[in-house]
């Protein structure tokens, strides 16, 4: 069932995606469209391998404090720890792990933010983030290479995220990207810039914490 489930959302998200490519003027009612359908989609991934009720409860734990950690630093444009914790649990605890913290967090903290067509794709860039985190998991064991992926993480979901709001109502141009990307980038860089201090301050530390009750959570107890 959750294939079937997965494989009607994606071509949901297809169709979806054709309409806003021969449709400009519906925009951005397709690619929310495109974004339900995906985390629909993501959902059905999601659903076998986050069966456990422990693994459940620490994934909607640091999705909530990835939430309060944004709305924390909301007065500083920019800074957040989501990407940070994100990819952290990807790294410990696997990509479906990380996806859900990502996603998660994104939802919860525009409860407060402000909730908009802008939500679901920063849950699908934030879970992308934390499933990243889990692929490069062998690759950021040290402080500096944890750093450099937030940093790179950081322009990606600043800029996925000015391409969906140039997209979505602006006109479909290549000036009218370039002006929408240069109006973002010390928005950006201050995000980049955020992750990299936060990733270098508690990134492995909190990467080793997840993994050491990961492996409590996958120890089984077998009586003789």
């Amino acid at each position: 069932m959750p294939r079937a489930v997965a494989a009607a959302a994606a071509a949901v998200a297809f169709a979806a995606g054709a309409w806003a490519a021969l449709s400009p003027d519906r925009a951005a009612l397709s690619l929310v469209l495109v974004a339900g359908a995906l985390l629909v989609a993501a959902a059905a991934w999601l659903e076998p391998g986050l069966g456990a009720s422990k693994t459940l409860a620490l994934v909607a734990t640091l999705g909530a404090a990835a939430a309060a950690g944004r709305v924390l630093f909301a007065a500083i444009p920019g800074v957040q720890p989501v990407t940070v914790i994100a990819v952290a649990a990807g790294a410990a605890l696997g990509a479906r792990a990380g996806f859900g913290v990502g996603a998660l967090a994104a939802l919860v903290s525009n409860f407060f933010l402000g909730q908009g067509p802008w939500t679901p794709w920063q849950m699908l860039a934030w879970g992308a983030c934390g499933v990243v985190g889990a692929a490069a998991a062998p690759l950021i064991r040290r402080r500096a290479s944890f750093a450099v992926l937030c940093l790179v993480l950081g322009f990606a979901f600043s800029g996925l995220m000015d391409v969906w709001l140039w997209y979505s109502f602006y006109p479909h141009t290549w000036a009218a990207l370039t002006v929408q990307l240069g109006r973002g980038v010390w928005f950006d860089a201050a995000h980049a810039a955020g992750n990299v201090v936060l990733a270098l301050l508690a990134g492995p530390e909190l990467r080793r914490l997840l993994e050491r009750y990961g492996r409590r959570l996958r120890t089984e107890v077998v009586w003789a």
